[in-house]
């Protein structure tokens, strides 16, 4: 895979108006990220339509799911950063090695996922639960999604790779083209449509996979075609460990810090089995739910880093402290409206998934009282990719592990020994609280050693 590599010049990134060019770079991956969501969304409406077991089933596999793209994304940190910021010094040699390297740890991680998916998705469900439906529901759709999550990972690398040069506008292409085509196939493999047969939870695995791999394709399909500043030639590679140490310096922390969400969830997940099945549900549908939320702001992300690494290899300083003070604005605004939404509509929410009266007395409250946590999220995101974006990323992940395995989880623990699962809900609030103040301290830090000229 080849191509023409065009004369260096000045990127947008380094020239366009900073309120324009985070717009124009992160609202296409706003979009494509609430399709995402809304995917996510439709795909456990399906489920539950099954019955609860099988939405619980789903659920439980989240961690494992989380896990994939904590790997994935987490490694697209790293490219990004370390790709971004050589096209700012103009280094097209080193944007090259990012590029086929990047890809190159993408395969890799996907290999491992496989041999977890063939060995593994089984003993981890019996480590959660002995309800049969559970159990068998939950192996197949882990399996499936496992084993045949290349296109997950080619997704992914290949969105990164048109982020990392702007080009946001064709990673959205990517993403909703292959959740419209989840959103499609769901129904007709869950229920067994037009002949199909009836393949329930498998189904929406299945789904799932197809879409992913759809929009692997198109991705490398737009790499090849668009994204002239890369050049993909993998003639004679062979992996440089000086780039893979880079990628990874940014990018390891980065993948500890969202797989510590994998941790926590299933460490959640573990107290709320000792109520009942149904409050997993309700945590499953929970993280639904704030993706609707949570995804627009993980979009402005993938918009604010290569801004931030660009300008940080061109030494435009002012361009980066404009770029972090308004992507803190619209993630604030948009946490404003996830909150009221939470506390205005949680009843109506939880319908959508076929709510019993179990799931709606313990789902109204717990996404009331979770959503306290939105405001103070909306700052911490943005703050610790700020930290990613300019080479600190083992500061984020120190804040994130305090977050959520020091805090988040004991204290759910200790809630939990009142003997109301509606106290477990406090821990996300009691949690970002450390997080803020976290951010806020090394925030300052970073401002003056490399914020400031």
């Amino acid at each position: 895979m080849t191509q023409s590599t065009t004369p260096v010049k000045e990127n947008k990134m380094g020239v366009m108006p900073v309120n324009k060019l985070l717009i124009s770079m992160s609202l296409p991956m706003m979009i494509s990220m609430l399709v995402q969501a809304l995917y996510n969304i439709v795909d456990s409406i399906f489920v539950s339509r099954i019955s609860e077991n099988a939405l619980t089933a789903v659920s439980l596999a989240f961690p494992v799911q989380s896990l994939m793209i904590a790997v994935a994304a987490g490694t697209g940190v790293g490219v990004n950063a370390l790709l971004s910021r050589r096209l700012g010094e103009k280094n097209m040699d080193d944007v090259n090695r990012a590029a086929t390297n990047g890809i190159f740890l993408y395969g890799l991680s996907y290999l491992l996922f496989v041999l977890f998916g063939i060995f593994g998705a089984g003993f981890f469900f019996s480590t959660q639960t002995d309800v049969p439906d559970i159990l068998n529901y939950g192996k197949s759709y882990l399996t499936i999604v496992s084993t045949v999550s290349f296109g997950l990972f080619g997704q992914i690398v290949f969105e990164r790779l048109l982020q990392s040069t702007g080009k946001t506008i064709y990673s959205m292409y990517t993403q909703v083209f292959g959740a419209l085509i989840n959103i499609i196939l769901d129904p007709i493999l869950i229920f067994g449509w037009f002949g199909l047969p009836r393949l329930e939870v498998a189904g929406a695995a299945i789904a799932t996979v197809i879409g992913q791999a759809c929009a692997m394709v198109m991705g490398l399909i737009l790499n090849l075609k668009f994204n002239k500043e890369i050049s993909l030639n993998f003639k004679g590679f062979r992996p440089d460990i000086k780039i893979i140490k880079r990628i990874y310096a940014v990018g390891f922390p980065s993948i500890i810090m969202q797989s510590i969400a994998s941790v926590m969830t299933f460490g959640l997940n573990q107290i709320l089995m000792g109520f009942k099945e149904t409050a997993v549900a309700v945590f499953g549908v929970y993280f639904k739910l704030q993706s609707f939320i949570f995804m627009p702001i993980f979009g402005l992300n993938n918009g604010m880093i290569p801004i931030i690494a660009y300008n940080l290899g061109a030494k435009k300083k002012e361009r980066m402290v404009k770029t972090i003070k308004l992507a803190i604005l619209y993630a604030t605004a948009l946490m404003t409206v996830g909150l009221i939404i939470m506390q205005l509509f949680p009843e109506t929410l939880l319908n959508i998934f076929d709510a019993s009266p179990d799931m709606l007395a313990i789902g109204i409250p717990a996404l009331r009282i979770i959503s306290l946590h939105f405001l103070l999220a909306g700052f911490c995101i943005i703050v610790t990719s700020v930290f990613q974006a300019v080479g600190k990323g083992m500061i984020s992940m120190f804040i994130s592990i305090t977050r959520q395995l020091l805090v988040l989880l004991p204290a759910a623990y200790l809630l939990s020994l009142l003997g109301n699962v509606n106290y477990v809900w406090f821990a996300f609030f009691i949690a970002e609280c450390i997080s803020l103040l976290l951010c806020i301290i090394y925030l300052r830090k970073v401002y003056k050693t490399v914020l400031t000229d």
